[in-house]
């Protein structure tokens, strides 16, 4: 059971559900935050609201390419967890011209994760939209990576695609600049479904591919597995918790393995495409943030 979030053709921001049958249902709550509340307030799961909202309704005459799907939650923010996958770790050390013993090679066996704020819902972006990169950048990558959704307490109730942009040359020249690394105008999109947790079969054995086509080319492609993740999502978001005031729908993305050739760099016109299987396809174009206008998409 996945939850979607589209554009009617009046304008309004429509919160769907798509079934195991690709059946789609319009819910009558605002949001996937909403949805949360009502859950509460009921002492019921949210799949167990959604099955009993739409057993008397009557599915929309649509399929999901026909809708223009926005982000699944407009979460307040975004985290990240860092070096959680070997290759990770083994590219942030190639970034740093460091062969052993770096800050990277000590979080990745610390008890502590890295944590780190990725977006706020300003900059947050959905499908087709065109995420950004910088103009003082030289070597930019997507990372494609299994986000979680959470509650205040640190419960998983779904999860997600996201795309942590980076650029490899700003981090790699000192850590310290993790956050210009990290942060700016279109760096995060995630969507385009919320797969909700208890009908999740196992989150640890999910295959993911991303492609990035170029004039119509594919000119790089990956793929990996969650169970490649060194760390457990629930250690992850005890420490994104520890002392620290989250809001429901927080989103916290999990780290990635899928990390393409030291001699590749995105450029404006590229296409990113990051698919996990059961939750779908984040696509999003790509261009120079400097030219990105506010809520500007190119679909």
């Amino acid at each position: 059971m996945k939850i979607i979030r589209f554009k009617k053709d009046s304008g309004v921001e429509q919160l769907a559900v798509v079934n195991d049958d690709n059946q789609i249902y319009e819910l009558s709550t605002d949001s996937f935050q909403d949805l949360i509340r009502q859950a509460d307030k009921a002492s019921k799961s949210c799949s167990q609201i959604i099955e009993e909202e739409i057993i008397s309704k009557k599915p929309m005459n649509k399929d999901l390419t026909e809708l223009e799907l926005l982000t699944p939650i407009v979460s307040e923010e975004v985290w990240a967890a860092g070096v959680t996958y070997l290759k990770s770790k083994e590219a942030r050390n190639r970034e740093a011209k460091v062969e052993s013993n770096s800050f990277y090679d000590k979080v990745y066996d610390a008890e502590r994760p890295e944590i780190f704020l990725k977006s706020t819902a300003r900059r947050l972006i959905g499908p087709n939209e065109p995420v950004g990169i910088r103009t003082d950048s030289n070597w930019q990558i997507p990372e494609p990576e299994l986000a979680l959704v959470v509650k205040a307490e640190g419960e998983i109730l779904g999860y997600t695609i996201g795309n942590d942009m980076s650029s490899r040359d700003i981090e790699g020249e000192n850590p310290l600049y993790l956050p210009q690394a990290k942060m700016w105008k279109h760096s995060c999109s995630i969507g385009p479904s919320i797969l909700l947790a208890d009908t999740m079969i196992d989150p640890y054995n999910l295959n993911i591919e991303c492609r990035i086509t170029r004039e119509g080319e594919i000119i790089s492609k990956g793929s990996a597995n969650t169970s490649m993740l060194k760390r457990t999502f629930k250690e992850l978001v005890s420490y994104l918790i520890k002392d620290n005031d989250i809001v429901d729908g927080t989103t916290l993305l999990t780290g990635t393995c899928i990390i393409p050739d030291d001699s590749f760099t995105l450029e404006e016109g590229d296409v990113i495409e990051i698919e996990i299987e059961s939750i779908g396809i984040l696509k999003n174009p790509v261009k120079l943030a400097s030219n990105i206008h506010k809520k500007e998409s190119l679909i």
